[in-house]
């Protein structure tokens, strides 16, 4: 009977240790990098460990805690994707059928070969679109002409555009802005209920300031509008849940969430040479797919310049690892965060990024 007793109490002390020795480890590595501030969620089976790390905004004492927001730049674009997957199993859109017969997308009604552009080439970063025809945030760009660098399906080429173009395509089949569809698809039925794609009043007191490459901090974005691919505020904890749905295929039927797990091309990138990391990088409907020494991985990033955020998660290990940081040296940790929690080994993300 004591030794019942005892055991979780030891196991549960050994694992306060870990997570202590851990929290100076990322300290250090926050400080080497010249990153002010981290959030940090780490799932090993059921067990989650969170990490509020640094300042909100540099030069001040206002703590990063586990209710700061994050602008989470690119990983909205994973949520988009999988509302868009949610859309399909309702029967409102076909992944195959070309997105202009659904809506006719005035920046692009120009480009003959838009024809050819399906959700499920959007999702695959294989639509020949742009990343950006210009600054999403320039005065100019919602109605700028959009012109495809390649043709569709014939190599991969990250594109926030064909997120625009998937998102305002979802909007018009069922008359809903992408917030309202976000809410409702999303953040309501996961509980994320400090996750938004525009800004409300209440981040004001919690949000936290980007900065650049020196640790200065840099003009706040206070997004008016919700776009999928860049505007995503949340807290790491909330977009944990989001993330341990979607690994788990949650919400999805079962032939659509194999759709996150399968690649849909080979990730082979648009004029760029070969490198012995694209052999591990697959792309599948919405996320990325890498043959890690850990096993088969899901992953993604964010990049708002001054925002930078990642996870990678091993379901076949049922383990993750999520994190959002203010800062442009964000992505720097990545490499070295994974070794500390998944343990020494090539991961390739971190190669095939500093490529992309």
């Amino acid at each position: 009977m004591v030794m019942r007793l005892f055991l979780p109490l030891l196991l549960l002390l050994l694992a306060g240790r870990a997570a202590t020795a851990q929290q100076a480890n990322l300290i250090a590595l926050l400080k080497k990098e010249n990153v002010p501030g981290m959030q940090l969620v780490y799932t090993k089976g059921s067990t989650v460990t969170t990490y509020n790390l640094g300042l909100r905004r540099a030069g001040t004492t206002q703590a990063v805690t586990a209710n700061s927001v994050f602008q989470a730049a690119s990983l909205g674009k994973v949520i988009l994707a999988y509302t868009a997957l949610r859309l399909h199993d309702r029967g409102l859109l076909d992944l195959d059928k070309p997105l202009l017969t659904y809506y006719p997308y005035p920046r692009l009604l120009h480009e003959p070969r838009a024809d050819n552009i399906t959700a499920r080439l959007v999702l695959a970063h294989a639509a020949g679109l742009p990343n950006w025809a210009e600054h999403p945030l320039g005065p100019t760009w919602k109605t700028s002409a959009l012109h495809l660098k390649y043709a569709p399906d014939s190599c991969w080429n990250y594109s926030g555009e064909g997120y625009v173009f998937l998102q305002k395509t979802l909007e018009h089949l069922t008359g809903k802005s992408f917030e309202v569809l976000a809410q409702q698809e999303v953040f309501g039925p996961l509980r994320m209920a400090s996750s938004s794609f525009i800004w409300r009043a209440a981040f004001a007191a919690v949000a936290c300031a980007g900065h650049d490459e020196k640790g200065q901090p840099t003009t706040s974005h206070k997004f008016t509008e919700p776009y999928g691919a860049y505007s995503l505020l949340t807290t790491a904890t909330d977009y944990n849940r989001f993330l341990q749905a979607l690994v788990a295929g949650r919400g999805l039927k079962p032939a659509t969430a194999r759709l996150l797990a399968t690649p849909a091309n080979a990730a082979n990138r648009c004029g760029v040479p070969t490198t012995p990391a694209d052999a591990a990088i697959d792309w599948a409907c919405g996320v990325g797919l890498a043959a890690t020494s850990q096993g088969p991985a899901r992953w993604h990033w964010g990049d708002n310049g001054d925002f930078k955020g990642f996870f990678l998660a091993l379901p076949g290990k049922k383990e993750s690892l999520l994190f959002l940081t203010n800062s442009a040296n964000g992505l720097k940790l990545t490499d070295e965060v994974l070794q500390l929690f998944f343990g020494p080994g090539q991961y390739w993300a971190t190669q095939w990024l500093a490529e992309e």
